[in-house]
């Protein structure tokens, strides 16, 4: 089965066609993405300026023709923060409709959280035990936990690296009161809830997804991409500790030229790296691994799970 997931992000639009079955992981067969940045197309009344709605429309076309190039037999598609916080996501939605006839299912945080477990556990296994999984994205932190495939506990926080970089470190070259105020706002927002995920006990396995938290291994020296998605890449608490402060005195040219760090979200990862510390620190995870499964192989493994019989 060819299909294709178009995954609306806060910072990037992303279509990826893999060959799937049941049983089998999703091969990639290729993949379409831009950089849209709709998390900072939110005007200040709340909704997404008309510019970032045209953009999306143009670049689902765009992914559509895709898909149809390569065969697809479905394209499924789903937004997440940006558009599900916007005020006027409706009207997105139906001009999305409209344009390109795409229906766009606007995910919820604590969904982004079950599914982006799902692939995680999937990806690992049962011998990793009690999992605690994080994806720092534009516009949110997900974090979910638990022994199943169902996660126990799955919280969104608005801790994306996005949307914090926008409201909270307005210079490329933040001064130290900045980071220290943002830093302060990370924690409060994540330790008011933490209780839930905190009662389930110390996990077996602590995992990180998403490009933020690629990025901040590899920085950290993790290996790089082409060397494979099976190699295992950790993120250490004292090695981020390390390059923080480095960090965050360089300009968004300067972190764009360290490893694995792309100029398209150069400038987020100062707020990124403050989540990711607080996160390991809060929920005592000192190391966390690196899984190149996330949110759209969470999407494509449900989908299989709900269309093949498991008898016949």
């Amino acid at each position: 089965m060819r299909t294709a997931v178009l995954d609306v992000g806060s910072n990037t639009a992303h279509l990826l066609v893999v060959d799937a079955h049941r049983g089998a992981a999703p091969l990639p067969a290729s993949s379409v993405k831009e950089t849209l940045r709709l998390a900072e197309h939110i005007t200040k009344d709340g909704a997404l300026s008309r510019d970032g709605a045209e953009a999306l429309v143009a670049f689902v076309r765009r992914a559509l023709e895709e898909a149809d190039d390569q065969g697809c037999e479905s394209v499924l598609a789903f937004a997440t923060s940006a558009i599900r916080e916007a005020t006027n996501t409706d009207d997105v939605l139906a001009l999305v409709k409209d344009r390109t006839g795409v229906d766009l299912v606007v995910l919820s945080g604590a969904d982004e959280a079950r599914l982006t477990f799902l692939a995680v556990r999937r990806w690992f296994g049962w011998s990793s035990g009690k999992l605690i999984v994080f994806d720092i994205g534009g516009g949110s932190l997900e974090v979910a936990a638990g022994d199943d495939e169902e996660p126990a506990v799955a919280q969104s926080f608005e801790l994306g690296a996005g949307r914090l970089t926008r409201d909270w470190l307005p210079d490329d070259v933040p001064g130290e009161g900045q980071v220290r105020r943002l830093r302060s706002h990370i924690r409060a927002e994540i330790a008011r809830d933490a209780g839930a995920l905190l009662r389930l006990g110390a996990p077996h396995h602590a995992v990180a997804t998403s490009k933020t938290f690629r990025s901040l291994a590899r920085v950290c020296g993790a290996a790089p991409s082409d060397e494979g998605p099976f190699v295992r890449r950790l993120l250490q608490r004292d090695d981020l500790r390390k390059w923080l402060p480095k960090v965050a005195a360089m300009t968004s040219d300067e972190r764009a030229t360290l490893p694995g760090v792309s100029a398209a979200r150069a400038h987020q990862l100062v707020a990124g790296a403050l989540v990711a510390e607080a996160a390991m620190d809060l929920f005592g995870t000192p190391t966390l691994e690196i899984c190149p499964w996330a949110l759209r192989e969470g999407v494509i493994l449900e989908r299989l799970d709900a269309l093949t019989p498991l008898i016949g």
